[in-house]
């Protein structure tokens, strides 16, 4: 079956690739008109650039959250830390596997002296704590079906510590079988981990206002409709998250946005021109958000050095121009 998987697994990538994109080039070809006659005032400028900074405080937020699963973890990290990890491997996840970035992080925090186990349970939880945050905010937001309620309690009862800590015990007996080495082991969660779950609830959250926020640079928004776009939101980036093949969500987001779209009664007055313009320009100043985080980590590395060499030559300044 592995094997199966592993032959079959880049021509799905490829399908739902061309599947996405033609979705979106359709709605595209019916909406061109309305699309092109789109023009941002500049009030409008005012909301991107509004929306850019709350997606890229939403980052913040997700860091932040991958520190407080450490420290339920019983990990005492500095949050600045993790924030740093998660904003210079956070745009890894635009390569084709889709999980590099968890590679990454995992083996940042390894190299800081966190153990591997911790490290890898860590990135495990994450995606977790994300699904369950959307399902949350979707649940919240507009009528919730059966599925989606199975799917969040399915998530809450998987995370929690009475659940997941026997199975994590039961993998490292087996390991260790195969090694033939002690099955000693106290990892694990110590508690419910609800302070991380309910920082991924407010990345989500910040993430669906930025998209918002730029459908009011393009036109206006039904102040009743604002936690349905929320919710649909939530859904899409869900559906992107989880499906394999979409670096970041890329399409499959966008066209779960538009599909709702047509079947949510509280958004169908929005038109369908200023919808597809909003989801283009905010991959954009998604995908800008996670350069800038990048960038900024980097500055503030470089800052860094550049501070401790001076402090360095200054030091040994003194110590020449002693008698």
């Amino acid at each position: 079956m592995q094997q199966l998987w592993s032959r079959f697994k880049p021509y799905l990538r490829i399908v739902v690739l061309v599947a996405t994109l033609i979705f979106l080039g359709v709605a595209l070809q019916n909406h061109w008109q309305e699309v092109t006659a789109i023009r941002i005032e500049p009030s409008g400028v005012a909301c991107l650039a509004i929306a850019l900074g709350v997606t890229l405080l939403s980052h913040l937020g997700a860091g932040w959250a991958w520190g407080a699963i450490l420290a339920v973890l019983d990990q005492s990290v500095s949050r600045v830390w993790a924030i740093q990890v998660y904003l210079q491997t956070n745009l890894v996840k635009y390569l084709p596997s889709n999980i590099l970035h968890f590679y990454a992080r995992t083996l940042a925090a390894k190299n800081s002296g966190i153990p591997l186990g911790t490290a890898t349970l860590s990135v495990i939880l994450e995606p977790l704590l994300m699904v369950a945050a959307a399902l949350l905010v979707a649940l919240v937001s507009f009528r919730p079906d059966g599925i989606q309620i199975l799917g969040l309690i399915a998530v809450l009862t998987a995370v929690h510590p009475r659940v997941l800590n026997p199975v994590i015990h039961r993998l490292v007996r087996w390991r260790a079988s195969k090694e033939n080495t002690p099955a000693i082991s106290t990892l694990g969660l110590k508690h419910y981990p609800l302070v991380p779950l309910l920082a991924e609830v407010g990345f989500l959250s910040l993430r669906g206002v930025g998209f918002i926020l730029t459908i009011l640079a393009l036109g206006s928004v039904d102040p009743a409709g604002v936690p349905t776009l929320l919710g649909v939101y939530s859904m899409g980036w869900l559906l992107g998250f989880i499906t394999p093949g979409a670096p970041g969500g890329l399409g499959v987001l966008e066209a779960t946005v538009v599909a709702l779209m047509n079947t949510t009664e509280a958004i169908q007055s929005l038109s369908p021109g200023v919808l597809l313009s909003a989801l283009a320009l905010y991959r954009l100043i998604s995908t800008l958000s996670e350069v800038m985080g990048a960038g900024l980590v980097w500055l503030d590395a470089k800052f860094l050095v550049s501070k401790l060499r001076r402090r360095r030559s200054r030091s040994q300044g003194d110590q020449t121009n002693k008698p």
